[in-house]
């Protein structure tokens, strides 16, 4: 897969961060409303993104098993390695840092960065968004219940409701029926869906730029965990899903678009879920603003073994 078409289009995305930067830099966004568009982000662009993919392909039996891999796969190569970490990390955990270390290690920003990367590396595979959204339903049923639990070491968070009852869920709920039986949402409202969930990715940079605006440069630099977590999720991570994807049976567009979606950066969830537990929030900022600008250089990388 060639270096700089992967380059360029990451490098489109950083771009829309700045705006959100100025307007918290000028005043004219306080510090304080950033939390207010990350709910819009959450609970309105998300729901819409998935409803927008789906409505990209049409019913295929063929497709269905792909769907079922790429969702089993979602939950044991995310699963898996958080709780390893959480594991090895066991003497730190008092440390909300090395909690946080533990989630971001392994979650990407697979939804509002993996979209507009698949449709522009995969043009040719109207499935990949889908795998997309598939794999960021996995990452959020057990973001809103494992990776809650683990940076708040709460256990009132390991509960179905938690893994059943996300943003996500309820965007797949609308979305499914609508794909299973082939009806057709009138156009006007699919634009309306599609448009809303487009803005995803832009007001997910932007969130990312004010969050920047609001930290001094030597805070966002100063500590080495804050490397290491993104080191571990931008490197060893995908270089470990390509390596066991090599060894197994399945369609080769499913296994690409796995290793592009664990090659992107940082989920923006884990900031998300710092700020709504309210701990270690400017650190879960640190790791994304980290992740998502070292991106330019580690996902161009992670796409040349594709």
């Amino acid at each position: 897969m060639s270096f700089f078409i992967t380059l360029s289009a990451v490098a489109v995305m950083l771009l829309y961060a700045f705006p959100g930067f100025l307007l918290v830099k000028t005043g004219s966004i306080k510090a304080d409303h950033i939390v207010n568009f990350s709910k819009v982000l959450l609970y309105v662009c998300q729901p819409c993104l998935v409803i927008y993919t789906f409505g990209k392909i049409k019913y295929s039996p063929d497709t269905l098993g792909n769907f079922g891999w790429c969702f089993l796969l979602s939950l044991v190569l995310q699963t898996l390695p958080i709780l390893l970490c959480f594991q090895l990390f066991r003497k730190k955990r008092s440390d909300v840092l090395w909690r946080l270390v533990c989630v971001a290690s392994v979650f990407s920003n697979c939804g509002f960065f993996g979209v507009p990367l698949l449709e522009k590396l995969l043009p040719d595979c109207p499935e990949a968004v889908i795998y997309s959204s598939i794999f960021a339903l996995g990452m959020n049923m057990i973001g809103w219940s494992l990776g809650l639990y683990i940076i708040s070491l709460d256990r009132k968070y390991i509960s179905l409701k938690k893994i059943f009852i996300t943003p996500n869920t309820i965007g797949f709920l609308v979305a499914l029926p609508f794909y299973f039986t082939e009806f057709t949402i009138p156009d006007m409202l699919l634009d309306a869906i599609s448009l809303v969930g487009r803005m995803s990715t832009p007001l997910c940079m932007m969130i990312l730029g004010m969050r920047l605006a609001t930290i001094p440069f030597r805070r966002i630099f100063g500590n080495w965990r804050q490397y290491f977590a993104v080191f571990l999720n931008q490197i060893v991570y995908p270089l470990l899903v390509f390596l066991i994807l090599l060894f197994l049976p399945l369609d080769n567009a499913l296994k690409t678009t796995l290793v592009i979606l664990c090659a992107c950066p940082v989920a923006s969830l884990v900031q998300n879920y710092a700020e709504i537990l309210g701990q270690g929030q400017e650190s879960a900022a640190n790791m994304v603003l980290l992740g998502t600008a070292s991106s330019i250089v580690t996902v161009p990388l992670i796409c040349l073994l594709l």
